[in-house]
């Protein structure tokens, strides 16, 4: 990855043309001055009088979130202006519980595949997987440029990797970098985060600006001391943000998040009282909690393991980066742990959301193969469960404590802190940005309909602000904002390799099966009389015990045989009649005798 530099005051054009602005501002003069001492031709004021009328046809700015609204998770806004389309992080969700089977979710880009020709990039605000986990999903389907800070584009690289793509194209920007394009720029402004390197994205068009706040929080002592550039947002409020985008994942909670720096003391007084191992399970990518963690166990003459593949891979590119910073020596592999004195030893594993096969729910469980939990390991939760995942989180929780474990989680200690805003940092941010028209994003209704209200609390015009539904059109002009039609949106379901391959209706047939089972019927006829040569036999899995309902088996069995004859008897044929009308039967009969209903797939061979 080449790092593009350029300061404040610089600008990169889309040819990746390097031209500083005081040489704009020269060549400008000079050509006011050479302007005003010509007459205009006649192919000058046809050139002029054509760009005023595309500037009256092209005054508006589309903004069209494919992603990240009435749900947590999958970011993703396509900001169009004129023929350009230039898309603003591109993220993945978990599975929620009734997507039985589905390993990932990610958006649905019809829309952009269909424009790829207009679409100029991808860029990222943070290193997190609900902004950027779907790029090499969307690159292998249009391969656009992608823009990120150094750790974003680190974090990136690896996963490049595991899919095999080499042919990406990435863009290294740093805050205050602006990207220069032939009908907007695309300007990057520092912002404090639970990940280094994380951006706002200003999009500076004639019409106005677009501020898109990325997810944020205002923190005044920052672990690697870069404070958000507050007062670059303040001038561009001044100036004039036409709409602003801002997240609203904290909306509900009063006050001001607290800073990281507040975790690094907790963890110093809990290694301290430590007598055995402590195990700390955090996201992969909260690099900070990552260093205050080994700055803890480093102060106490501890040795660090890390277990889980993504932790291990984010803390090598954040190492190889200079984003965390620590003496070699500390670090050990997970298979050494047993070398030292219990403690002696800190684990960061992956976990914290309960997954049943992270490390940490493995060690719960005695599954791990390098580590499990003895009686006086102390365990800190230094994470809060993703909504939807409580009950995965309890379940390990208590398996820890019969373990014998010492669990410390958030209402215990100060061991996590948010890395969203909470209302009183969104409303700093509303009133340094000043925006004409807000739309509220990242988040579900709620945390959407809540910022309209906070927002309007200091001021802004109900009529001015949009809550949308991913797909919709929002049209921004100088004077108004409205939503003027939609774009096919969605979820695609990421299930082993396939992508795409499973939809509502496999789904529907996994929660058919979840909760009722199967019941097979295979039976062999003649082909030429359809009489029964074989069967039928009955395999019941996930509906009944067939020994122990051997009655209600024997019954399935002379409804099949019954069904077939009268079939016989009609000169019915068809296999899917014959297979329907077995369908039917036992529908029926199988609800009256258990109140259940169990998918039924009858297997008919002929002979």
């Amino acid at each position: 990855m080449d790092l593009k530099v350029e300061s404040k005051h610089d600008v990169i054009d889309s040819k990746n043309n390097y031209r500083s602005r005081d040489n704009y501002s020269k060549k400008d003069e000079a050509n006011k001055r050479d302007g005003g001492s010509k007459k205009e031709s006649s192919q000058q004021r046809r050139e002029k009088a054509f760009n005023k009328d595309s500037k009256r046809t092209q005054n508006s700015i589309k903004i069209i979130p494919l992603g990240g609204l009435n749900e947590v998770g999958k970011n993703i806004t396509a900001i169009e202006y004129k023929n350009d389309i230039f898309v603003i992080d591109c993220g993945l969700k978990f599975p929620d519980d009734d997507m039985y089977g589905i390993d990932l979710v990610i958006p649905d880009i019809t829309y952009l595949i269909k424009n790829k020709d207009r679409v100029k990039g991808i860029f990222l605000t943070h290193g997190h997987e609900d902004h950027l986990g779907a790029v090499p999903y969307i690159l292998k389907q249009i391969n656009v440029p992608v823009y990120g800070t150094r750790l974003t584009l680190g974090i990136l690289s690896v996963k490049l990797k595991e899919h095999y793509i080499d042919y990406a194209k990435l863009n290294v920007v740093k805050p205050k970098d602006v990207i220069k394009f032939d009908s907007i720029s695309m300007e990057f402004i520092k912002n404090n985060h639970s990940i280094p390197d994380a951006v706002s994205i200003a999009i500076h068009t004639p019409i106005g600006i677009v501020y898109h706040t990325g997810d944020f929080k205002v923190d005044f002592t920052p672990i690697d001391g870069e404070i958000a550039d507050l007062g670059r947002i303040a001038e561009l409020g001044r100036k004039g943000i036409i709409c602003m985008l801002g997240e609203s994942t904290n909306v509900e909670k009063p006050g001001y998040t607290i800073s990281e720096r507040v975790i690094g003391k907790t963890f110093e007084d809990i290694f301290g009282k430590a007598k055995s191992r402590i195990i700390v399970a955090t996201f992969a990518s909260n690099v900070h909690r990552i260093q205050q963690i080994i700055n803890a166990a480093s102060m106490y003459g501890k040795k660090v393991a890390i277990s889980g593949r993504s932790m291990e891979n984010i803390t090598g590119v954040a190492k190889e980066l200079g984003y965390i910073q620590f003496d070699d020596n500390v670090l050990i592999g997970i298979d050494e742990i047993n070398r030292w004195a219990p403690d002696k030893i800190v684990i960061i594993t992956t976990g914290t959301q309960g997954e049943p096969m992270s490390a940490l729910a493995r060690m719960a469980s005695g599954d791990h193969k390098k580590a499990s939990i003895a009686p006086g390991d102390t365990v800190i939760f230094s994470a809060t469960p993703i909504p939807g995942n409580e009950k995965l989180v309890s379940k390990v929780v208590n398996r820890l404590f019969k373990s014998g474990a010492d669990v410390i989680y958030e209402s215990k200690a100060k061991v996590h802190v948010s890395g969203h805003a909470c209302q009183e940092e969104l409303k700093l941010m509303l009133a340094l940005a000043k925006p004409k028209f807000f739309i509220p994003i990242h988040g579900e209704f709620r945390h959407l309909n809540h910022h309209v209200e906070l927002a309007e609390s200091l001021g802004i015009s109900r009529k001015n602000m949009l809550i949308m539904e991913c797909g919709e059109i929002a049209e921004v002009k100088r004077n108004s904002i409205s939503k003027v039609g939609t774009v096919p949106s969605g979820q695609i379901f990421v299930d082993g390799l396939g992508v795409g391959d499973v939809g509502n209706i496999v789904l529907k047939d996994r929660k058919h099966l979840s909760q009722d089972g199967v019941l097979t019927v295979v039976v062999t006829i003649d082909s030429q009389n359809g009489t029964i040569i074989a069967g039928p036999d009955i395999i019941s899995r996930g509906f009944v015990y067939v020994r122990e309902s051997e009655k209600l088996i024997d019954n399935v069995r002379d409804l099949v045989r019954e069904v077939l004859r009268e079939c016989e008897e009609d000169g019915i044929m068809d296999w899917s009649t014959l297979k329907s009308n077995i369908k039917d039967t036992l529908r029926s009969f199988l609800y009256e005798k258990t109140k259940r209903r169990p998918m039924i797939l009858p297997i008919i061979m002929e002979i």
